[in-house]
């Protein structure tokens, strides 16, 4: 193994241990998790028994039926890089969505411990008290409902933190029944035509989820920005790459 190889190897164990060291720390095993772990462990074994893997390829080269394999196997995976390309190219303008100054702003709801916010939802909520402050008259509709192991709604919860950050209570409106994406813009879009508020939205999320959640709002034809919150570093690919396959999902419902 020359020195190219062992860095490449190094990197690939650091890869590696952010998509491993998350499932510690209280993430759930996911799909993003899985992907990760599985394409690690599959560049590892490459480089360490590359010699092997090469015979084999060799050896497949000559016969007729595996050569197709090869090449199919190459197109698939040169189409599946292509596809994650545009998938992080779309991510990245739709964070970059500004929302209007009197936008009526909708968190959407994560996970809660308990009572306690999950560090996504923190950083959600940091992203839209940074645009609540800064805008006195926007008004914020805070979306989720409570699931397994949440003593409350995400709702409940995220009230409770902005209240203490010291926003409005009058500024405040919870949607305490959603349960997916789809249903916390559904939902939220009630709450604006039973209140009154301003329709166009501005969507406080996770980084990566603000183009899916971008499509929803736009297949309910709702106009949006986005308030985009960034993901800490050790939980970001595998919430990425579980994105990806939601946003695919997404294309082909």
């Amino acid at each position: 193994m020359n020195t190219l190889q062992r860095i490449i190897l190094i990197i690939n164990i650091i890869v590696l241990a952010y998509f491993i060291i998350p499932l510690f720390l209280g993430v759930n095993l996911n799909i993003g998790s899985i992907t990760g772990i599985a394409l690690s462990l599959m560049l590892m074994g490459y480089l360490l028994f590359r010699r092997h893997v090469h015979a084999i390829l060799k050896e497949w080269k000559v016969h007729p039926v595996k050569k197709w394999i090869c090449r199919a196997g190459i197109m698939i995976a040169v189409a599946i890089i292509g596809l994650v390309m545009i998938e992080t190219a779309l991510m990245i303008c739709a964070a970059c969505k500004a929302p209007k100054d009197d936008a009526t702003v909708v968190v959407l709801g994560c996970r809660v411990y308990g009572e306690r916010p999950s560090l996504s939802m923190i950083e959600r909520l940091d992203a839209a008290y940074k645009f609540l402050a800064e805008h006195e008259n926007a008004t914020c509709i805070l979306s989720g409902g409570q699931g397994p192991g949440e003593d409350i709604s995400e709702a409940e919860c995220m009230y409770r933190y902005l209240i203490q950050k010291g926003i409005e209570e009058s500024r405040l409106y919870k949607e305490e029944q959603s349960t997916t994406t789809r249903e916390n813009l559904a939902f939220s879009q009630k709450v604006i035509e039973e209140k009154q508020l301003q329709p166009e939205i501005a969507i406080a999320t996770s980084e990566y989820h603000e183009y899916r959640a971008g499509m929803i709002a736009q297949a309910l034809d709702m106009e949006y920005g986005a308030i985009p919150a960034r993901t800490a570093i050790w939980l970001l690919p595998t919430y990425y790459i579980r994105e990806l396959y939601g946003i695919l999902y997404e294309w082909v419902l």
